[in-house]
């Protein structure tokens, strides 16, 4: 064995030693470069994932509602705010792909619901111009009622998953100038109480309830007075246009106290029923309202006088009668009920009339029965005493 190439030699074997540095270099060359490779690798997914997330987003973090960036907005495009009137066109399709809703440059105002629930909550994260596709989970889209036509075919199933592809054109916020137009003020009105007689039927009462109060705010500017007269300098209506307006006033304020009274919010509903009242004295439907209102606040009697003059404007109206004759029944019933409570009230208070004479009268007795034992132990005592002295004597 040749010792100076030996494993415990400590030999320096220079031609090896350059073959080995060589080597060496050439690893670290190759492993800097796999560092290198992996580090784009890498690099490139993080930045594939940044891209990913921004261009998805789980609106409430519970998959129920997601949207998905197509096409970016301009840099210094604006997002919309609630009460904005915005054009979009949007198209919804069902899981299998069968076209529901179609719209091409429709305008609405954010935060009104006068499109799907699931379209309105994402209006306010697009920006002018961004096109984008949202995935509506039912609870905000149509529900388990779904979407019917006229003759009842669903347009929409029920617990149908929606697909929406969405493009905002514009957004707008709009001054007094721009409503103050008779065809604008009615037409917004007119469209928010037809949007809410549709979630009225859908027993989405809050909804409703909203929509009926945005439709006032077109429909009527004077604080809920509808006796008093709009600002002549801010808005010039003929005669017929203000009885126009008058007349889709009244009905949302006879609407809305329905709609009041189906969550039994009984006081704001009078004030509701309260303003069609004081322009039209004998309008049946709110006089009829009314009295449901009062039957709510438990005034039967009250109730039943509105119904009477009810069925004296509405002869033939029988449900009306029919609301008459169970209230009959039900004061009827309330009568007796009283009755009889007053009756137990008396008895009771007669019972302790009589206890409290029995406490009286139990002391007399008592008194009594004392007297006669002392006169009883007096009179023996007088004997005995008489017995000894004569005795004593004799």
């Amino acid at each position: 064995m040749d010792t100076e190439k030996s494993s415990s030699s400590s030999f320096e074997d220079l031609t090896n030693a350059e073959d080995t540095k060589d080597l060496r270099k050439a690893t670290a060359e190759a492993a800097s470069e796999e560092t290198s490779a992996t580090t784009t690798l890498v690099g490139d997914a993080d930045k594939g994932e940044e891209a990913e997330s921004e261009s998805e987003c789980d609106i409430l973090g519970n998959k129920q509602l997601i949207k998905r960036i197509i096409k970016k907005a301009p840099e210094d495009a604006k997002s919309p705010s609630r009460g904005e009137l915005v054009t979009i066109s949007f198209t919804g399709k069902l899981e299998d792909g069968k076209v529901v809703e179609e719209e091409k440059n429709f305008q609405c105002h954010v935060g009104d619901y006068e499109v799907a629930q699931g379209l309105d909550m994402i209006l306010p994260m697009l920006k002018v111009g961004e096109v984008a596709e949202v995935v509506v989970d039912p609870r905000f889209g149509y529900g388990t009622l779904g979407l019917k036509k006229d003759d009842g075919d669903f347009i929409v199933p029920p617990n149908a998953l929606l697909t929406y592809e969405i493009e905002l054109l514009d957004s707008k916020y709009e001054e007094f100038a721009d409503l103050k137009t008779f065809e604008v003020i009615r037409k917004y009105g007119t469209r928010k109480k037809e949007r809410a007689n549709y979630f009225f039927k859908r027993l989405e009462y809050n909804t409703a309830i909203h929509l009926y109060r945005r439709a006032l705010d077109y429909l009527d500017t004077r604080d809920g007075d509808p006796e008093s007269e709009f600002d002549k300098e801010d808005l010039q209506l003929s005669n017929s246009e203000t009885q126009a307006i008058l007349d889709d006033r009244l009905i949302v304020y006879n609407n809305l106290a329905m709609t009041q009274i189906k969550i039994s919010a009984f006081d704001a509903a009078l004030k509701s029923v309260e303003n069609v009242l004081r322009c039209q004295p004998n309008n049946p439907k709110a006089l009829y309202r009314k009295g449901r209102i009062l039957e709510g606040k438990n005034d039967t009697q009250g109730a039943i006088k509105l119904f009477q003059k009810v069925a004296t404007l509405e002869p033939e109206n029988r449900g009306v009668q029919q609301d008459l004759a169970r209230l009959f029944i039900k004061a009827r019933r309330d009568q007796h009920n009283e009755k009889e409570m007053y009756q137990k009230m008396l008895g009771q208070a007669k019972k302790m009339e009589q206890k409290t004479a029995a406490r009286q009268k139990q002391p007399l007795v008592e008194n009594s029965k004392l007297k006669l034992l002392g006169y009883l132990m007096g009179s023996i005592l007088i004997g005995v005493a008489g017995v000894a002295i004569y005795r004593y004597k004799y």
